[in-house]
């Protein structure tokens, strides 16, 4: 069956709000073939010049972000025994490189958390996949004296 597409809006760093908007999608269309993980945030800078604060909203946006929508959806495809998930990862989630320590460090969760979610789903004919390029051309803003969130790539 083919349906109208339908714009969700969906701020992957708000984990709070990401089960309502998987039920949203879940209530409309009754499932999910293929969820496609793919939003990312990364941000340059030695690791003592990186705020805390900083590095939990990269965690967020890179890895409980897509872990959590994983989860919303997962439940679906089970009771169907099918799907495929896929996270559009980065090779810094295998080798990590200086100056981007939040972000290497978020993405190698990302693939221990999908690593394992293959394996576990392979008994529901689910297929997990982890992409992991190297350099892409990010959106960026140069950053406001003061203001962190305007140096991060989204």
């Amino acid at each position: 069956q083919t349906y109208a597409p339908k714009l969700v809006l969906l701020d992957i760093t708000d984990i709070s709000c990401i089960r309502d908007v998987a039920k949203e999608i879940l209530n409309c269309y009754g499932c999910v073939d293929v969820l496609i993980n793919n939003a990312s945030m990364k941000v340059k800078g030695a690791v003592q010049s990186i705020s805390l604060e900083l590095d939990k909203k990269i965690m967020d946006a890179n890895y409980f972000g897509p872990i959590t929508l994983t989860k919303a959806i997962l439940p679906n495809m089970i009771s169907r025994r099918t799907g495929q998930i896929v996270l559009i990862n980065s090779i810094q989630g295998k080798i990590g490189i200086p100056f981007r320590a939040a972000y290497a460090a978020s993405k190698h969760a990302a693939v221990g958390f999908f690593d394992c979610l293959r394996a576990e789903m392979e008994e529901f004919d689910i297929s997990v996949s982890t992409v992991n390029p190297t350099f892409i051309c990010s959106y960026h803003r140069q950053p406001a004296p003061g203001n962190w969130e305007a140096s991060i790539w989204k």
